[in-house]
């Protein structure tokens, strides 16, 4: 009976859950579309890989140098940015002057174009070629970062601008970059655009210290509800040459528009309803069980899964309000770059965050089917395992981290996958999935390249990877051996769900009673209906204390029967052990 009231428990709460879950799912489901990846894709194509015969060499991803990124900006940018003709170069009458990028996405105020530099002499220069060598710009660091004034002196783009402390840092190939710099804005009409950047290319507004360029602009399709904004960055590292990336953000900032979004409405209010009621549950069980409740790795889960859920419910309050001030500011003056970035960086945060507290949730069903036999014997089987697998995996990085450094030390000058540690230690997981290119090794050095590969898999691959599978094999065998000796005639949490639905149809006269669902519903709650009655009328004698204290520590547990059963299987081989060395005692003694 304590067995069935603790399924009964559980399966309330899992019902619960499923709820909760099926909610949580809508409104994740309902922050990404389809439309978001070909919004993406028809961008990146814009102005990453132009089709155009004439871009050729001027195309984005070529960028090599200084030179060619005044190309690309003179060339295919603005020829993305600003489409005034229709494709029988019919002139088109914008509305306020406003561009449609492939006629369907509104370009959101104008495009912001900054650099970030560093200081002459940042560097150290060996007194051998201080003769030869006046100059010296070091990589970006933002204590060596440039913020003088430079040039004709006399317009914004030649002056430092600060930003906002709440806007994000980039992160990019060569360094870490700062929200400010050197910034100029692109007017509304194509021919001042070319007009500004001609003059400032003939003014060298790129200089040696210039280590990277931003290229920042927004969009809007109303078809499809979305903003896509698009950063396109240009580093400029102390080698020389130039590298290109690009993070194009296709996200939906204005959440209620359409039936549908009020839908998904009505479930971030449920989804705020079911935070507040687990995190009531969640303070009671700490009052209750106080430092206990902290040795259950499912309460940490519980307590991960809520402060994700406040936090994911307070951003989404403050990107409401957010975005609503800043489509004010923009229609108040659509001559300036509204900054979405900020705005879709932290959007993309929020859409990892929830897909993180998703994955821990459908993570937490385990512990609601953890009745299931079948569940039992693979979490039996990890447990049971973990120590051999801990000291398993010291051995395996112990030779990993030895072979991702002797590549690093031999390879790195050479080969990409191993021009650094980080590197090294992807391509040695991608080795051992088998894609890799073999011939990249080779040609940096063919004596060590081959004995590298071939060594890297034969003890990794060949003997440890096997090592790890029989671990968990052998384990495997011995707890589903244990389990056949166990009685099997536990009641499943699947039983006691099916019985709830046939009771649940027969109070709706949906189904004929059965006698062999209802007697047995019928018995557990007159048993405990019983039990409640005689704990609270009856006064406890001492003595009966005592019974019940016994009778309650007399339930075996799933451990401690394991434990139990093998114990006694090595106590009857040791009895056979003992039987057959009496027995050729006797012999020997007759």
């Amino acid at each position: 009976y304590r067995r069935q009231l603790e399924l009964k428990t559980t399966l309330q709460e899992l019902l619960i859950y499923i709820v909760f879950l099926t909610d949580l799912c809508i409104l994740v489901f309902g922050m990404v579309s389809t439309d978001m990846y070909y919004l993406n894709k028809v961008m990146s194509h814009l102005f990453l890989e132009p089709s155009s015969s004439k871009d050729n060499g001027s195309d984005f991803g070529s960028i090599g140098s200084r030179a060619d990124f005044w190309r690309f900006a003179e060339g295919p940018l603005l020829d993305g940015l600003y489409w005034d003709k229709w494709y029988d170069n019919m002139t088109l009458t914008l509305q306020n002057d406003s561009s449609h990028i492939y006629y369907e996405n509104l370009l959101l105020g104008v495009a912001q174009i900054r650099q970030l530099k560093v200081r002459n002499n940042t560097c150290s220069i060996y007194p051998y070629f201080r003769t030869f060598l006046e100059d010296c710009y070091s990589e970006y660091r933002y204590q060596v970062e440039d913020r003088s004034e430079f040039g004709l002196r006399n317009e914004p783009e030649w002056g430092y601008t600060s930003a906002s402390s709440l806007s994000p840092w980039y992160w990019g190939s060569m360094g870490f970059y700062s929200s400010g710099g050197y910034i100029f804005t692109l007017p509304k009409s194509k021919q001042e655009s070319m007009e500004k950047l001609v003059f400032l290319r003939q003014n060298s507004w790129l200089t040696r210290g210039t280590r990277v360029v931003f290229i920042d602009f927004s969009t809007y399709n109303a078809n499809i509800n979305l903003f896509c904004v698009i950063k396109l960055v240009v580093e400029f590292p102390a080698t020389g040459g130039a590298l290109t990336s690009s993070h194009i953000y296709s996200v939906k900032l204005l959440r209620y528009v359409t039936y549908y979004d009020y839908f998904l409405a009505a479930c971030e209010v449920a989804f705020c309803l079911f935070i507040v009621t687990f995190v009531i549950q969640e303070a009671i069980k700490m009052v209750k069980l106080k430092k206990k409740y902290f040795r259950s790795a499912w309460n940490w889960l519980d307590l991960l899964l809520l402060v994700v859920s406040i936090l994911a419910i307070a951003f989404n309050i403050y990107r409401t309000v957010e975005v609503s001030l800043l489509m004010e500011e923009l229609l108040a003056n659509d001559e300036v770059y509204p900054d979405f970035y900020f705005l879709a960086f932290w959007q993309v945060l929020y859409n990892n965050m929830i897909a993180v507290n998703i994955f821990f949730a459908w993570i937490k069903v385990f512990k609601y089917v953890s009745f299931n036999k079948t569940m039992t014997q693979l979490s039996s089987t990890l447990s049971r395992c973990a120590k051999d697998i801990i000291g398993f995996a010291i051995m395996f990085f112990i030779i990993f981290f030895a072979y991702a450094q002797l590549g690093y030390l031999v390879f790195g000058a050479q080969v990409e996958e191993f021009s650094s540690f980080q590197n090294c230690i992807f391509t040695q997981f991608r080795i051992i999935l088998g894609d890799f290119n073999f011939e990249t090794i080779e040609a940096a050095d063919r004596i060590l390249g081959p004995i590298y590969f071939i060594t890297f898999v034969f003890f990794v691959f060949f003997i440890l990877l096997n090592m790890f599978l029989a671990i968990i094999n052998d384990t495997y065998s011995e707890v589903k051996a244990d389990f056949k000796v166990m009685p099997s005639q536990e009641l499943q949490i699947t039983d006691l769900f099916r019985r709830s639905c046939n009771k649940a149809l027969v109070k709706l006269k949906l189904k004929k009673p059965g006698t062999d669902t209802t007697q047995a519903d019928e018995s557990l709650e007159s048993h405990l209906k019983l039990q409640k009655e005689k704990e609270t009328l009856s006064p406890k004698h001492p003595s009966t204390e005592g019974v019940d204290s016994v009778t309650a520590q007399s339930y075996v547990s799933t451990a401690e029967f394991q434990q139990l059963f093998r114990y006694t299987t090595e106590l009857e081989k040791e009895l056979n052990n003992t039987k057959a060395k009496l027995r050729r005692i006797i012999q020997s003694m007759q």
